[in-house]
């Protein structure tokens, strides 16, 4: 086992990205106690850290304090003031090259992002199921020889809801199931119309949240939820880190593969995931999932799938295969996870 007393781990973007990493720390905060983290990120994604023991997080800034290279200078100089022992680059981009090159002398492991394989399972020479996301950042700890073992772990907490984030959920303090019906692109996201037979079979019997960010979603979704007596948009209502809190208190999320889901997971969430042109085979399933948690798109209509890793890229009318999924099996699902 290495002596290392202080790690740096970078991982400055999405969302989701950045959500799939934090069971991974958990993790390695179990199995290396002694071995203080501090998290480089953006100012956004911060909340997501707080509940890592040991572990502080520097805000990058690449807007002010640290654009260009001399920002990026001023940052590595930060960082050598903070007696860091080694660097875990979950991200391995041009600015954490940088980086690894200002910070010259100390250990530097970055993940293998695996393009080759990426590129040929979206060419389809391959259909080799990719090595998991959260596994790829685990090997970047064991690259520093370090143990680590992603077992099921036992650190999810549902939060205690403050006075005001349950006066504004009035009476949904108590609901179960959470949706997150959009996606960054539309080939990943569940037509409304289906998602609406899906949440008028659910919501006979279960309080639902509805979660989904900017103004036109807000408005959809408050539209949406006005249809029915057992459903509340959350959107436009909380602060991400109350936000964060009330997920922590559902037992299932459903989403489309988006940071929702990985945001669900890292708090400890059965979720269930509406696929379209993207795969699970990727690598980007959301942690500790069961495979039937995975709803697919019928790849015998759309044999090209996964057409691109997040889902930008496709063929004509492939943004229609997400719809091949039927609303009576995402129900089933739903239920199977309650």
């Amino acid at each position: 086992m290495r002596d290392l007393k202080h790690i740096l781990i970078i991982r400055l973007s999405s969302m989701g990205d950045v959500a799939i990493s934090v069971p991974v720390l958990f993790a390695f905060s179990q199995s290396n106690p002694q071995i203080i983290l501090t998290i480089l990120t953006k100012k956004q994604f911060a909340p997501l850290f707080r509940d890592i023991p040991l572990a502080t997080v520097l805000l990058a800034d690449f807007n002010k304090q640290h654009k260009g290279i001399f920002g990026l200078y001023k940052l590595s100089r930060q960082i050598r003031k903070l007696n860091i022992d080694a660097v875990a680059d979950f991200h391995n981009v041009l600015r954490t090259k940088i980086l690894k090159y200002l910070l010259l002398g100390i250990e530097f492991s970055q993940i293998d992002k695996a393009r080759s394989q990426k590129k040929a399972l979206i060419n389809g020479s391959s259909v080799s199921p990719l090595r998991p996301t959260t596994e790829r950042y685990a090997d970047v700890f064991r690259n520093l020889g370090l143990n680590l073992s992603l077992k099921p772990l036992d650190f999810y907490i549902s939060k205690q809801l403050m006075p005001a984030t349950l006066n504004t959920l009035k009476g949904f303090s108590n609901a179960v199931i959470g949706i997150a019906p959009f996606a960054a692109y539309a080939s990943k996201s569940y037509p409304l119309s289906k998602m609406e037979r899906v949440i008028t079979e659910l919501q006979n019997d279960y309080k639902i949240l509805l979660f989904g960010g900017g103004l036109e979603e807000s408005e959809q979704l408050t539209k949406l939820a006005s249809k029915y007596e057992n459903v509340f948009s959350t959107a436009g209502k909380f602060s991400f880190e109350e936000e964060l809190d009330i997920i922590s208190n559902l037992k299932v999320m459903l989403s489309m593969d988006s940071s929702n889901g990985h945001m669900a997971a890292m708090l400890g969430l059965n979720v269930v995931t509406l696929w379209g042109v993207t795969h699970p085979l990727a690598g980007f399933a959301p942690f500790n999932q069961k495979a039937a948690n995975n709803l697919l798109a019928d790849r015998r209509k759309y044999p090209k799938i996964p057409t691109s890793i997040y889902g930008k890229y496709f063929p004509k009318g492939y943004e229609l295969a997400i719809r091949t999924i039927q609303p009576d099996a995402v129900v089933k699902a739903v239920k199977d996870n309650l």
